[in-house]
């Protein structure tokens, strides 16, 4: 029996390693130290009924925003443990397998675990309030996709301590994706763990989508809304063309490995190349699902910073929209070298110069919008000044490897790794942290630190030049992606060494955010009022951080920037308009079925990748019995009514 559980125990667990042990203690230690602190402080029903079952979307989206910097953690940590292993010739630091495992982790975290939450966390936070809604369209679906994010992103890190993580790259490629060459558990948790959050991701889009053309404050016409909102527009629709493909893609895959069947083995008829295209098909969109709502951020940012209204709004919406609708024109210059043919890479490659055009486009705007402007330097202006160069660099090299001849030599280089990271740092990472420093006031009622922040950003500035313009060289060098080692006489050497240097510099500016946040809470000083930096558009009309209603009143817009315009009025003694009576708000109740289902959903994906049939069982019955119980819920809503508002408006706005 003994014998028994410790072959169990052997197999469920990830054993032999000093690392992944002490990730088993840390993690083991820290779910120990959560669960005394809530019982300790009595914070259990705390917990339940204002964030795990709250369909707020503020709140939700400040969960999105924690999960994405937990997970900006993890992929930064495994960015490190690269860098180190690669940093001198012929190192032993991680065996091959593991390198493979945390290349794999790294890239699949950062994308989707990181980059998408903390782009769904801006949205929830922003777009009502940017609109004049009180809530998104749908407030319990924008529950379930958080949660099914969540718990779809515990299922694939549970891997790295549990069963073992994936190692065939962040795309999972066939052959070595099959179960041919990947036998062990890891694709399985990567198969499962991306699905079930690609649900969460897709109905996101859907109520963002909804929110946005249904909900938008009386009087706002399409050409009237912020830039984020029409960024977020374009990425929502994005997401529901996108990712239903990588759902079928994936579920291909699981076939294969599940049930035998061949769509990408070669032995059965299939062909390993039809994923590669389907993934693609995904892959290159999500690139701009994730940068288009960064490109809304810095319209905003440059706009408030600089006094200015933003220039040439339309040149822009149209840019954003074009972009939305070329992205999935130019999936194939992934694999020039497929072997497709003259005439096939030529359209890819012309597809994919085309899309530089309106990228290009918003850079000018943003410029002539600084221009003559009377510019503050606050860190979000500074984030969003910094993306300029970086992104014109990653735009550059973008252009290069779309050259389909050019590219036979840049293929699985580290030049392409460069490129990658520089596009996605300079443009995705860069423009969330100037969304985080210029909405943190709105959304917990008080500014960072800016001498800390400062200090933050050109550790991560400096950092990531160091980090990843030597790794062009080492591209043209032929130095080539997925080496877990490489020979003394390569000459690699001194331009690794640089580059893990910059990446530990990135860890040191994380580390001085986490500083940052630490130090503001400390030396809390609330704002005074609701606008911290004397924006533009109407989440800054209301008190920091906004109440549950959002909006007492809702809004009239009669212009773009309305808040700015009404601000403008204001001074020059225009008289404003008479308010209306305050009226009962009608609010979504809170709900603990998304929590509960997303539960369910990670225990029928456990038992999938572990073949417990029981537990499939167990955990689909439990998703079907969640569906019947909110088919069945008709107490869903209230009414908060007039003498609450008023109190709380009094309490906000500082008033008897």
């Amino acid at each position: 029996m003994l014998d028994k559980i410790k072959d169990f125990a052997s197999e469920f667990f990830v054993t032999g390693d000093p690392l992944v042990l002490g990730a088993q203690v840390s993690i083991g230690l820290s779910i120990v130290a959560i669960i005394f602190a809530l019982t300790f402080f009595k914070k259990w029903k705390w917990l339940w009924t204002e964030w795990l079952t709250s369909v707020d979307h503020k709140k939700i989206g400040i969960m999105y925003i924690i999960a994405s910097i937990l997970m900006l953690f993890r992929g930064g940590v495994d960015a490190l443990l690269m860098r180190v292993q690669l940093a001198a010739p012929q190192l032993d630091f991680l065996h091959a397998e593991h390198y493979n495992q945390i290349f794999t982790t790294h890239g699949v975290i950062m994308i989707l675990f990181m980059a998408m939450p903390l782009m769904f966390g801006l949205f929830n936070i922003v777009v009502p309030l940017q609109i004049g809604a009180r809530d998104v369209a749908f407030p319990f679906l924008n529950s379930l996709s958080f949660w099914m994010f969540f718990f779809g992103a515990m299922l694939f890190n549970v891997s790295f301590v549990i069963g073992g993580s994936p190692d065939a790259g962040w795309l999972a490629y066939p052959p070595l994706s099959e179960l041919s060459g990947s036998p062990g558990l890891g694709q399985d948790f990567y198969i499962w763990g991306i699905q079930i959050s690609g649900i969460g991701s897709l109905a996101t889009g859907i109520n963002f989508i909804v929110t946005i053309l249904k909900m938008r404050a009386p009087g706002m016409k399409l050409m009237q809304m912020p830039m984020f909102v029409w960024s977020v527009l374009s990425s929502c629709i994005t997401i529901i063309f996108a990712f239903p493909i990588l759902t079928v893609t994936l579920f291909l895959l699981f076939l294969d490995r599940y049930l035998g069947a061949h769509f990408f083995t070669l032995d059965g008829g299939g062909n390993p190349m039809m994923y590669i295209n389907l993934i693609w098909m995904w892959g290159h969109p999500e690139v701009y699902i994730v940068v288009l709502p960064a490109f809304g951020i810095f319209s905003e940012v440059v706009s408030a910073f600089s006094k200015k209204k933003l220039f040439g709004y339309k040149s822009m919406v149209f840019a954003l929209m074009s972009i939305s609708f070329f992205s999935f024109f130019t999936w194939a210059h992934h694999f020039f070298t497929m072997g497709s043919g003259a005439d096939v890479n030529a359209f890819f490659a012309i597809t994919t110069m085309l899309i530089a055009i309106p990228t290009g486009v918003k850079v000018f705007n943003w410029l002539f919008t600084m221009y003559r402007g009377r510019i503050t330097f606050s860190t979000p202006m500074m984030w969003a000044v910094a993306f300029i160069p970086c992104f014109v660099v990653g735009g550059m090299t973008g252009v290069m490897l779309s050259v389909a001849p050019a590219d036979f030599q840049f293929h699985n280089s580290y030049f392409l790794i460069a490129h990658f990271h520089q596009v996605l740092i300079g443009g995705v990472v860069f423009g969330y942290f100037a969304g985080l420093y210029y909405w943190w006031p709105k959304m917990f009622g008080f500014r960072l630190h800016e001498g800390i922040g400062k200090w933050a950003f050109w550790f991560w500035n400096i950092g990531f030049y160091v980090c990843f313009m030597p790794q062009y060289a080492l591209g043209l060098m032929g130095m080539t992606r997925r080496v877990n080692a490489y020979d003394f006489d390569m000459g690699w050497q001194p331009l690794n060494v640089v580059s893990t240097v910059g990446a530990f510099l990135m860890g040191l500016a994380f580390i001085f955010q986490v500083w940052q946040i630490a130090h503001s809470i400390k030396f809390y000083k609330k704002e005074k009022d609701g606008d911290a930096w004397d924006g533009r558009t109407l989440e800054w009309s209301i008190p920091s951080p906004a109440p549950l209603y959002n909006f007492a009143r809702l809004p009239r817009v009669t212009s773009q920037d309305d808040w700015w315009e009404r601000k403008q009025r204001r001074a020059k003694g225009e008289p404003e308009e008479p308010l209306a009576p305050l009226e009962p708000i009608h609010m979504p109740k809170n709900s603990g079925i998304p929590f509960i289902m997303s539960v369910c959903w990670f225990t029928a994906g456990f038992g999938f990748v572990w073949d417990w049939k029981w537990m499939i069982v167990l955990g689909l019955a439990g998703v079907i019995a969640c569906m019947l119980a909110r088919s069945f819920s008709y107490d869903t809503d209230y009414y908060i009514p007039v003498d609450e508002i008023e109190r709380t408006e009094a309490a906000l706005r500082g008033t008897k």
